[in-house]
């Protein structure tokens, strides 16, 4: 199954995964403290990094997770926002690049 991915910025980690928990029902399946959060439901897949060269609540980039996408791609639309396409694999590779102590494994859903 498809889903849309929104990736958020923020400089509050620690409130927002509390605040997404409760308006997803669900807590994220992957935490590193004060830098990153990711909620997998069945329609979204949903990000929350610190970035400070970004303006906090702002979108960092969209796109769509698919288990038929083999690689990873990214471009840019005609409003000049990032569009992103990846697995959920891909995806984990991306994290665990980032945060070496993460070892997060996607689970299917």
């Amino acid at each position: 199954m498809d889903k849309i991915h929104i990736a958020l910025s923020t400089t509050q980690i620690e409130e927002s995964v509390k605040d997404y928990t409760q308006r997803l029902s669900c807590a994220p399946c992957i935490h590193v403290l004060n830098e990153f959060a990711l909620w997998r439901t069945e329609t979204i897949n949903l990000s929350i990094r610190n970035d400070p060269g970004s303006q906090t609540g702002t979108l960092r980039h969209l796109g769509w997770e698919s288990n038929r996408t083999q690689t990873f791609s990214s471009d840019t639309d005609v409003n000049g926002i990032l569009w992103e396409s990846f697995n959920a694999q891909l995806q984990a590779e991306e994290i665990n690049k980032a945060w070496s102590t993460a070892n997060y494994h996607p689970k299917s859903n």
